[in-house]
């Protein structure tokens, strides 16, 4: 290989969460999105799945005449795409393909796949066959595009995301060998089906066999997919230190680079406008609180939440839960806290009763029924937070000193009860707490710190254990992160040690808290996208070194 550091003149990157919001990887490629335009104007193509049928995307706005006359020859192939925008800060060119019409070649498309790559698609379930059709609609608009505007004198990347879009990276690393490949997993398919299924996954980790345990947990496809795209693409990448070492140990394959996740603070208001914000969030979340609990939680209430994917244990909403509990009876605690459980469960509908109270603009002093929760939910009997609430008698008394409030939907702004953005409402907070048993990286506490929120993590997430290497320490809540030492057996000291951090938070001055804030953001500023993107080109180097390789 040359000694030359080689630079991508395109990068292709393919996720299903191209203009498509439905968890953390959306954040990551929005968030790099800008640096990337900005560097690459244009030449940074975002390829993401299109089955926005009866309502168009709410992040994408199409341009028909972008490449029109690639659009015209795609279709006249039998490749529908639309081609436009992704309206995220750097606004890049987006393209989404429908992969409805190649269900019918699947059958062809998995017998090429076992001959070329051994990928076991027989006991594909689930989201697996929508995934990789998906995956391989992507991999032809690349073929497509590349034919017709390029040739091997431009050096091309293809970047594919998650398991969902492997097969399309081996479909271009056969067919087109000059394109540089690269493949990130944000979390090993199997390693978040051990965590899932309650097994201890770090203690055992090393007696782990991947393939074995993708047999047992009936995830032998997804993990034949991410295995064989791992060891076949030309740079193999993950988000932190901890899923590395999953790498290894399940997939047999240790990652050339780590990329981790940065993020864009671009959309962090300012100064006067960010008092102006968090006064309003503080004083929506409040008003939501009192309406429903009947009470008049005034603005010296520690307002403390927890959010992100509904996982009840790899996320630790079961551990927070348990501390705020415990917090109940804490003698240390020295002001009233209001904790909100900010995850998007089986919603139903906005509860009309808490609408009406907040409407009616004035002060109540009589408790809903079920002060526990802002939206009815369609199981409501089976829900693993209100029935954990229940078991220990955690009913929002008007004596009690910590009320805990499920907030189960995602806060877009238009939820019917908050109606304010995710952005809009997290920096309303005192305190962020993320107990996460499993978490590759942990974009929740990095967001949190952006607004200037100090939070409590685990060191089994990539973002708490970055902090402590950037700390040279363990994280205190002093340092703007708070990180707790997490294994798979410590679950009662995990919630005893957030216990003791918000009792420890509730005793600062005004002007501990500022200097803890301060340290947050700090903190933040050095996970932005612009100290991070070193990695990518590292990995961009890596994949096109290999490339350039074969060229000869």
């Amino acid at each position: 290989m040359g000694n030359k550091h080689l630079t991508p003149d395109y990068i292709f990157e393919s996720s299903w969460e191209v203009c498509n919001k439905v968890g953390g990887i959306y954040t990551v490629l929005s968030s790099r999105a800008k640096t990337l335009q900005d560097r690459m104007q244009d030449k940074i193509i975002f390829i993401g799945p299109d089955f926005w049928k009866e309502k168009e995307s709410p992040y994408f706005k199409e341009d028909k005449a972008l490449f029109a006359d690639w659009q015209w020859e795609a279709k006249e192939n039998g490749l529908f795409v639309r081609v436009g925008r992704w309206t995220v800060p750097g606004e890049p060119i987006a393209i989404l393909v429908d992969f409805e019409p190649f269900f019918e070649k699947k059958n062809d498309i998995y017998g090429w796949l076992w001959e070329h790559y051994q990928v076991d698609s027989l006991h594909a379930y689930g989201d697996y066959d929508e995934a990789s059709m998906f995956s391989y609609a992507a991999a032809l608009v690349v073929e497509s595009f590349y034919k017709h505007y390029l040739d091997s004198k431009q050096r091309v990347i293809y970047h594919a995301n998650e398991w969902m879009c492997g097969l399309g990276a081996l479909y271009i690393n056969n067919k087109l060998p000059q394109i540089g490949t690269i493949f990130t997993t944000h979390a090993t398919s199997i390693g978040r089906s051990i965590a899932g299924n309650q097994k201890p996954l770090y203690d055992y980790l090393f007696a782990y066999n991947g393939d074995q345990m993708a047999g047992e947990l009936n995830m032998q496809s997804k993990h034949s997919i991410e295995k064989q795209t791992a060891f076949h693409v030309d740079c193999f990448t993950t988000v932190s230190d901890i899923t590395a070492r999953e790498c290894v140990e399940l997939l047999d394959k240790p990652v050339d680079v780590v990329l981790p996740n940065g993020f864009d603070n671009s959309f962090v208001p300012k100064a006067a406008t960010f008092t102006k914000k968090r006064k309003a969030a503080r004083k929506r979340l409040l008003d939501v609180a009192n309406a429903l609990l009947g009470e008049n939680l005034d603005d010296d209430t520690l307002i403390v939440s927890t959010s992100g994917r509904y996982e009840f244990r790899n996320k630790g909403i079961d551990v927070f839960v348990e501390a705020m509990n415990r917090l109940l009876r804490d003698r240390d605690l020295k002001k009233k806290v209001l904790a909100f459980i900010e995850v998007p469960g089986w919603v139903g509908e906005p509860r009309k009763d808490l609408q009406e109270r907040l409407m009616a603009n004035e002060s109540f002093d009589t408790p809903l029924e079920v002060p526990q929760i802002t939206h009815w939910l369609h199981n409501m009997s089976h829900d693993n937070v209100l029935s954990m609430m229940k078991y220990y008698d955690m009913h929002n008394r008007k004596e009690d000193n910590v009320k805990v409030i499920f907030l189960p939907c995602y806060l877009d702004g238009e939820d019917g009860i908050v109606n304010m953005t995710y952005y809009d409402v997290v920096l309303g907070n005192d305190l962020c707490v993320y107990p996460s048993y499993y978490e590759p990286w942990g974009y929740t506490p990095l967001e949190a710190v952006a607004f200037k929120v100090p939070c409590i993590t685990t060191d089994l997430a990539g973002f708490g254990l970055w902090a402590n290497a950037e700390f040279g320490h363990y994280g205190e809540l002093e340092d703007g992160v708070k990180v707790i030492h997490r294994t798979d057996y410590n679950y009662s000291e995990v919630a005893d040690a957030i216990k003791d951090a918000v009792a420890q938070f509730s005793s600062m001055t005004a002007k501990e808290v500022e200097a803890c804030r301060k340290k947050a953001e700090a903190l933040s500023k050095k996970a932005l996208w612009s100290e991070f993107i070193k990695y990518y080109d590292e990995a961009y180097n890596i994949a096109l070194q290999k490339a350039e390789a074969r060229k000869k």
